[in-house]
């Protein structure tokens, strides 16, 4: 699931992300690709404790019913768009059976090899950096 956020820029702390469909969700970072990554994991942080809490998670909105939102208007005014994924820990690892080119295969042990790490930490870790850079 993706979010629409509005990143907006601040000539003193660079540039923040925040989420319409999260009121109080926020993020900052020096770069748009720093504040987009802080936000993803702002977004993941602030899901974590509604699902704690028992409270629901909104689907996320169109971009046409952001826009269509009159308490919005404000917010939006000047803020560039970005989507970002919701990536959820779930606390466990489940099993999963796949396949791959051979050569890739050793591509990504040896990769993972190099960087202190499981075949399934490597592949894990570059998922999540393939679906947040999207």
């Amino acid at each position: 699931m993706r979010y629409i956020a509005f990143i907006h820029r601040d000539v003193d702390t660079g540039y923040g992300v925040s989420f319409p469909d999260f009121p109080g969700c926020v993020a900052v970072g020096n770069t748009v690709d720093e504040a987009l990554g802080e936000g993803s994991k702002s977004l993941s942080f602030h899901v974590e404790g509604l699902l704690r809490d028992a409270l629901a998670i909104p689907l996320p909105r169109s971009l046409e019913e952001i826009r269509a939102d009159d308490e919005l208007a404000e917010w939006y005014d000047g803020a560039e768009i970005a989507l970002v994924p919701l990536l959820l820990d779930k606390g466990s690892s489940k099993r999963v059976n796949i396949s791959l080119d051979h050569g890739l295969l050793e591509a990504i042990d040896d990769e993972a090899k190099a960087r202190g790490m499981t075949r399934s930490a490597f592949l894990a870790s570059a998922a999540r950096n393939e679906i947040e850079s999207t």
